[in-house]
């Protein structure tokens, strides 16, 4: 009896990202640029800090840090987002969050299909940010009705795509062979295609609703429109951009600069003038794809993360017309008031931790300490005998104000009004055809469990010596 050996979603999802950033990286030949300069910086910052270079290398970051990647895409239909999940679950990839951006003018609500447990993350931290076009936004009737019509005649998933799909939801995963092919079906649906699948006029009239509506419809599929690498000095890859040939968005989104990086800071350089053929045979141009920069920090919690909206809320206010210098001053001004030590952001219960027992021999003296305390306390009490560790929690998500951001400076920094506070939550999950996990609830969870960890290895030392 032979046994079929299927090829693990983590690895599918590595050798598709791989396969996407080399796709990427010949069409948009910026890119490659951009990934040798984050490289770069990332190597500098490491070798200058080696205390930074110690913590990461503890938390494994540097495993992660080359192949650490997040792309975007915009569908435009319901059918194709619902398809869209059961190919990103062949990889391991789940949605996660619910993203407004209408709240920017930017007719599209979005979630994050990406790895959601330990293992997985630390194998391969890929993620797709995916926006599902609102047609239901758009002012004319008769525009909608052109676009639904444009969008309800096209297939974004070739056939094999679609064959493999449903062969691992049947057996229950892939074959070296099959996963080899599903990578190489599921590329073309991310490709870029220079011809438009609609006449001139008919992308001038959606282009002028929206730049991105006319993205989204008038093309064969959702051609990744970026790929993001991590750096550890965002500062510094902006400042460099221009040196080498790359121009970036006038201001980093997200908080400013920290000891302590909260949450997401992003920049990208501006979209390319890529030349395209309509339906009708007319030449023109459409600017899309771009090459976009994170740096991660820890993960907020609801308390955190109410007192980060609040400041930057106030920020933006002040620095609206301003350059990123005087923008990131006045951030770091407003944000004086968010602690910016592990210590207090730990004690005052604004970020999630991953906590670890340090030593077996220490643990009499931390059950001594431990005795008679709740638990936070408790907690505190064995970190300061050095008895246990507290990890920062990386943020693995999105901003939706800084997705918004990227969206705006990429797509002429148009602000539609009329988009403004249609948030759908339920439209959304019915269109997917799940619900969408809750980040909050995930780090939530991965610290419970982290200590949970930590009280059981403290309670089995109790009983072996009790059985003992």
């Amino acid at each position: 009896m032979t046994t079929t050996t299927f090829v693990s979603c983590d690895e599918i999802r590595h050798r598709f990202s791989t396969a996407m950033s080399a796709m990427y990286q010949a069409e948009v030949p910026q890119y490659a640029t951009l990934v040798e300069l984050v490289e770069q910086v990332n190597r500098e910052t490491l070798k200058k800090d080696p205390g930074l270079a110690e913590r990461f290398a503890e938390a494994g970051g540097p495993a992660r840090l080359g192949v650490e990647r997040h792309g975007a895409i915009r569908v435009g239909t319901a059918a194709e987002l619902a398809m869209l999940r059961r190919l990103f679950a062949v990889m391991g990839m789940h949605p996660v969050g619910y993203y407004d951006l209408s709240e920017a003018g930017v007719p599209v609500h979005s979630t994050a299909f990406r790895p959601i447990d330990d293992g997985s993350l630390a194998s391969n931290p890929f993620r797709i940010f995916t926006s599902l076009l609102r047609l239901e936004l758009i002012e004319s009737a008769e525009l909608r009705k052109r676009a639904a019509a444009i969008l309800a005649e096209r297939d974004i998933f070739t056939l094999g795509a679609r064959e493999l799909i449903a062969r691992h939801e049947e057996q229950g995963g892939l074959t070296d062979e099959q996963a080899e092919r599903f990578v190489e079906e599921t590329l073309e649906t991310f490709r870029w295609h220079r011809d438009a699948t609609v006449d001139r006029d008919t992308y001038d009239a959606l282009h002028a609703e929206h730049r991105l509506i006319a993205d989204v419809v008038c093309f064969r599929g959702p051609h990744i429109n970026h790929l993001t690498p991590r750096t550890l000095n965002i500062d510094e890859v902006q400042r460099r951009m221009p040196a080498a040939g790359m121009y970036p968005k006038a201001i980093i989104e997200g908080p400013p600069r920290r000891d302590c990086p909260i949450l997401l800071r992003q920049t990208s350089f501006k979209a390319l003038e890529e030349q395209v053929r309509f339906a009708d045979e007319r030449q023109g141009t459409h600017t899309a794809r771009f090459g976009e920069i994170e740096q991660r920090g820890m993960a907020l919690t609801a308390k955190g993360r109410t007192l980060y909206d609040r400041l930057l809320t106030t920020a933006r206010t002040r620095s609206a017309g301003l350059d990123n210098r005087a923008h990131q001053q006045t951030l770091s001004e407003v944000f004086d008031e968010f602690p910016d030590g592990e210590a207090q952001l730990r004690r005052e219960g604004l970020t999630f931790f991953d906590y670890r027992l340090i030593d077996y021999r220490l643990i009499d003296k931390g059950r001594e300490e431990d005795a008679g305390r709740d638990e936070d306390e408790g907690l505190e009490a064995l970190i300061a005998q050095g008895l246990v560790s507290a990890r920062p929690i990386t943020y693995e998500d999105f901003l939706p104000v800084s997705a918004a951001g990227i969206f705006q400076s990429n797509l002429g920094d148009s602000h539609h009004e009329t988009y403004t506070g249609n948030a759908n939550r339920d439209v959304f999950e019915a269109a997917l055809g799940v619900s969408v996990t809750d980040e909050l609830e995930l780090y939530r969870a991965l610290e419970r469990r982290s200590i949970k960890r930590v009280r059981e290895r403290l309670s089995e030392k109790s009983q072996l010596e009790v059985d003992g």
